[in-house]
């Protein structure tokens, strides 16, 4: 039975709960990490951890989706990022960076990114970024709004993208976007049926619009809308916003009645927002994540395009901003250090994957299906 509150007279309200609030319960049994795998796989790529970047410029450049690709995750390329409309695009960067380091207002540093975010989307440029990606070997994926899937995605695919994202602060399946210059809206049902890859498509916040999304042939729903404390704001701009473990279990029930529906089709979760260390990482896998979107976690990485900046592609709105430039706190590591350790940070903020291969050999659980099986408890 759903835990309702009432609000006021004659509304209720459901109870929800974000990570903060749950804790992992440990099981009879214990295992070495050394036996314990973190790998999973959405169609036929398959990746040794479970993390996909968070498409940001902040976090992802064509060197460092290539990177993590090396280091066992999944980098996405911003399609309609910096790389897509600059040839100089660290130059660039390095303007934001230099504005948000020299004490520049928020407002200022996010109306230079609006307007670096003004230039036209070369496709000459965003072609010569993914094959960059894809000439290293690695597993090629790219982020598009629902607004320009139908115009990029032709390009993307010439170019060798090999896992398409088409993620907006909230996605539907029954009204994707519409843009004044077109007649309809996006089918996202029939847009997926034309294609020949496989696509992630999100955010999402509930079990109704998750399972409406697993009906258009999406093999990936992202949970969430990428909310990092104190810089994305979409719950103060718009008032939208279900706490992350409510919204992963809801998901998690979706793809189970869905599987059921369909005799065996299985769409993978992914968790996008409210991680902000290795045991948030652990507790959406046991909420029922296959895999998380990292955006902040990376961000203080030596290679990180945004030089220990973070945002989200939604600072960048034209009209309606909901994400600062932020500075987050700076450590001297690599992203290999980050994901793999070793660490000697006791916060949880170094070897995030390591982490996560102890929470499953602390719990008894050898793999991240068997994890998400694990139970949980409510804090006070």
């Amino acid at each position: 039975m759903r835990d309702l509150v009432e609000i006021g007279m004659g509304r209720t309200a459901r109870r929800s709960y974000d990570l903060d609030d749950i804790d992992i319960v440990p099981s009879r049994r214990t295992r070495s990490s050394k036996v314990v795998s973190t790998g999973w796989q959405i169609d036929a790529y398959r990746f040794d951890l479970p993390l996909v970047t968070h498409p940001t410029d902040a976090v992802v450049s064509p060197d460092t989706a290539v990177s993590i690709g090396k280091l066992g995750g999944l980098g996405v390329l911003n399609a309609e990022g910096l790389w897509a409309r600059h040839a100089d695009a660290e130059s660039v960067l390095a303007r934001l960076v230099t504005a948000a380091k020299d004490g520049a207002e928020i407002g200022e540093v996010v109306r230079l990114l609006q307007e670096l975010h003004s230039a036209s989307i070369r496709t000459d440029l965003l072609t010569e970024a993914i094959r960059t990606v894809r000439d290293s070997g690695v597993t090629v994926a790219a982020r598009v709004s629902p607004q320009h899937a139908a115009e990029l995605t032709p390009h993307l695919l010439s170019a060798g993208v090999e896992i398409l994202v088409v993620q907006g602060t909230i996605v539907s399946a029954e009204h994707v976007a519409k843009d004044t210059s077109e007649d309809d809206p996006l089918n996202l049902k029939d847009f997926i049926a034309d294609l020949d890859v496989p696509v992630i498509a999100g955010g999402v916040s509930d079990y109704r619009t998750a399972m409406h999304l697993m009906r258009t042939g999406a093999a990936g729903v992202i949970v969430g809308h990428g909310y990092t404390p104190g810089i994305t704001s979409t719950d103060r701009v718009l008032g939208i916003g279900v706490p992350m473990a409510t919204a992963i279990i809801d998901a998690a029930a979706a793809r189970r009645d869905y599987l059921d529906e369909t005799g065996g089709r299985y769409v993978h979760v992914l968790a996008d927002g409210g991680i902000s260390c290795s045991g948030d990482i652990a507790k959406a896998i046991a909420c029922g994540a296959d895999a998380v979107m990292l955006g902040a976690p990376l961000a203080s990485a030596h290679e990180a395009p945004g030089k220990g900046l973070y945002w989200t592609a939604a600072a960048a709105h034209p009209s309606l901003p909901r994400s600062r430039v932020a500075a987050l706190p700076g450590r001297e590591v690599d992203l290999k250090t980050l994901l793999h350790g070793p660490s000697s940070d006791a916060e949880g903020v170094v070897n995030l994957f390591g982490a996560l291969r102890r929470a499953l050999a602390k719990t008894g659980y050898s793999d991240l299906k068997e994890f998400q099986r694990v139970g949980l408890t409510v804090r006070n």
